[in-house]
């Protein structure tokens, strides 16, 4: 009996010993000198926000940090090394092994969120380097002019692609308590894998904890300004300055069909393009075709955006904001890359977006019955 109270008070200290309010994260750090430093940071009003500094000693590394309620994330950045490494805190204690030569390798277990990403990670990279092979082996066969290789591998990208995309979408469908999942999310829709319709009810099978995040949120108000600039939507209206300092309105640019050019004259693929809008445009306008296109050059840029139209001979209406990547009409219709086009109908409804080459010109053919 005095035995089994001395054990049972034995535990009973241990347990009041260890701290329940706070979870580790420790790990190896290979490659990395001793002393080195390695930054802890997490996300405040969407900006980076460092947490901590460790401290390398022979390879290894610590620190406890408390508890905190809600979904979070954090990642690690390093003296003189590019990238990060991405990890969820859980509230449990994690192990790290960071790879001094190889961000990417790196992973950091402990609970299911980072569980479930390492796994993801580990599938882009098998994914990547079919890719990588295919395009190699693609390489070879234009030079050897082998166009059945050729036809036959464009076939398989197409396939490998498909399969990658699928993969996501399961991903998504199985892991709703993961905030990785609004990230793929974000992700897909900017490389339209998904349209916002889908990334809307994949955000509508998460769980509460993550739907409730700021990350969902902001992502959320995302979608719903993508959805007001897709197709079937009405064009939102928007007025700018023109070269000569006149306010101009989308209504004011309207034709029978009217295109919404978002471009730049910085921009190296919106100036090759500019031949093939100047063809049509020529081709049409006096059909009913309509161009305004919006510039987002900076304001110290004026002059260099005023000479790119006269250079590239686009004689249509012109406005901008001069305000680069934050220009609300920008904004306003989601543009993330330029160039990129809204076709629009004469009720101002779009009926399709980012044409261009050969393909804008066989729509254009078939709006006005060529």
């Amino acid at each position: 009996m005095r035995l089994i109270i001395a054990t049972l008070l034995a535990l009973s200290i241990i347990s009041c010993n260890k701290d329940t309010n706070t979870y580790k994260l420790e790990g190896e750090a290979v490659g990395f000198p001793e002393g080195a430093k390695i930054y802890v940071y997490g996300l405040e009003n969407k900006q980076p926000k460092a947490i901590d500094t460790l401290t390398v000693t022979e390879g290894k590394f610590s620190a406890s940090y408390p508890k905190t309620e809600g979904a979070t994330l954090n990642f690690l950045r390093f003296d003189d090394i590019n990238g990060s490494v991405l990890y969820f805190p859980e509230n449990e204690d994690m192990v790290a092994t960071i790879y001094a030569d190889s961000l990417q390798a790196s992973r950091i277990k402990g609970g299911k969120q980072n569980e479930s990403y390492g796994n993801f990670v580990d599938r882009m990279i098998v994914f990547n380097n079919q890719k990588q092979e295919s395009m190699n082996r693609f390489r070879e066969a234009r030079q050897n002019n082998d166009t059945a290789a050729i036809t036959k591998l464009q076939s398989e990208n197409l396939n490998l692609v498909g399969e990658e995309t699928e993969y996501k979408k399961q991903y998504l469908k199985d892991n709703n308590n993961s905030l990785f999942s609004i990230m793929l999310i974000s992700e897909m829709v900017n490389k339209k894998e998904i349209t916002p319709q889908e990334a809307s009810q994949y955000i509508e099978n998460l769980n509460d904890k993550i739907k409730s995040s700021e990350l969902t949120e902001d992502l959320k108000a995302s979608l719903e300004a993508l959805k007001k600039a897709e197709v079937g939507s009405p064009a939102p209206d928007f007025s700018a300055p023109t070269p000569s300092g006149e306010m101009m309105s989308l209504k004011d640019a309207m034709g029978k069909y009217t295109i919404i050019d978002f471009w730049a004259s910085w921009c190296k693929p919106c100036r090759l393009e500019n031949p093939n809008v100047v063809k049509v445009y020529n081709k049409y306008h006096d059909k009913g075709l309509n161009i305004i296109s919006v510039s987002l050059d900076k304001a110290e840029q004026k002059d260099r955006w005023i000479q790119a139209i006269k250079d590239d001979n686009m004689d249509w209406y012109h406005v901008s904001n001069l305000q680069f990547w934050q220009d609300p009409i920008a904004q306003q219709y989601s543009v993330r890359s330029i160039p990129a086009t809204f076709l629009l109908d004469e009720n101002g409804v779009i009926i399709d977006k980012d044409l261009r080459g050969e393909a804008l010109e066989a729509k254009m053919a078939t709006l006005f019955e060529e």
